[in-house]
């Protein structure tokens, strides 16, 4: 159930500048254009500046530049978004667990686990895995053997955490992915391939999340690095031996082949490719949809795109770009 707390209240926590009464009821989060008098909503957008002056919005987080917009209460920040973000963080805490563990759970005697756990219906945990303080496993998950994971990580319903698996604190994996899978790794027998088998690991730093059925391949060799603080979306793909900046996020639908290493600080926009052993310096934004076909060595924001058009008009301008020069 959502929260209630005054306009004046939420500046005291959070800090802001309120402009106006210190004595609104807020119980909600909204859009500018959902909102209704119990509601607080942010505007960080100059496209929506029509709707910031319609809300029925009780407050709205603005910046400085944006409140000649406003008529109504405001609360005043650099980083509305990020505030609208705390906000919402506030009024929609996190439904509190039973610190159990269920009896269907399978656990393995040799398992090492810390105080205060919660392990959902039907979750098996393999031999010698260490659970820290504080970590909530959902129901249907699968923990293999020698896997670690940190202090007050949560790992939601029908996660699979294969064997040797490192998991950092605070770390939440959302449901369905897999973290430690074998790499795509075969060699060429005359007519056939032959599986190599990948002994790395996989190592995820602290406060990393990965978003519902993604998948993070283990090492051949070497193992995968996540570093801390990165944030994963959706069905995103991560090759063998990949190496993952501390804070870059990922879109959803991006696919990284294996040895690809990704620096700090980078952004990496829904669908991007990312071919394998390329090197991606730090604090580098990709468009959406971007093929990524060699290594980026300097900051920035690079985009490879071609706008959409009927087929015969697109194998036309595709011929034309081949022959400039």
């Amino acid at each position: 159930m959502a929260q209630t707390i005054t306009s004046g209240d939420l500046v005291k926590k959070l800090g802001g500048e309120l402009i106006g009464d210190s004595n609104i009821l807020i119980n909600s989060v909204a859009s500018l254009e959902s909102a209704h008098q119990n509601s607080i909503s942010f505007f960080n957008n100059p496209r929506y500046v029509d709707l910031l002056k319609t809300t029925k919005a009780a407050v709205v987080i603005v910046n400085r530049e944006s409140l000649s917009f406003r008529k109504g209460v405001s609360i005043v920040i650099d980083n509305p978004y990020l505030y609208f973000a705390k906000v919402s963080q506030l009024l929609n805490p996190s439904k509190s667990l039973k610190k159990e563990v269920h009896k269907s759970a399978i656990i393995h005697p040799s398992c090492k686990l810390g105080q205060d756990i919660y392990i959902g219906p039907n979750v098996v945990i393999d031999e010698k895995v260490s659970i820290d303080d504080g970590v909530v496993i959902h129901a249907g998950s699968m923990i293999e053997a020698h896997s670690v994971i940190g202090k007050a990580s949560i790992i939601h319903p029908h996660v699979v955490i294969k064997a040797n698996t490192v998991i950092g604190e605070n770390c939440t994996l959302y449901a369905g992915c897999v973290i430690g899978s074998d790499g795509f790794g075969y060699a060429k027998d005359d007519s056939k391939w032959l599986a190599i088998p990948q002994i790395g690991r996989v190592i995820l730093g602290d406060n990393v999340d990965i978003g519902s059925n993604s998948t993070i391949d283990r090492g051949t060799l070497d193992d995968t690095i996540i570093s801390s603080g990165v944030k994963i979306d959706n069905l995103v793909q991560i090759g063998h031996n990949c190496m993952i900046g501390e804070n870059t996020v990922i879109a959803g639908c991006v696919g990284i082949a294996g040895s690809a290493k990704i620096g700090k600080n980078c952004a990496i926009g829904g669908a991007a490719m990312i071919l394998g052993h390329l090197s991606i310096t730090d604090d580098v934004t990709i468009s959406p949809g971007s093929m990524i076909t060699r290594s980026i060595k300097t900051s920035g924001t690079y985009t490879a795109l071609m706008p959409f058009q009927d087929h015969e008009a697109w194998l036309k301008t595709a011929a034309k770009i081949r022959r400039l020069k």
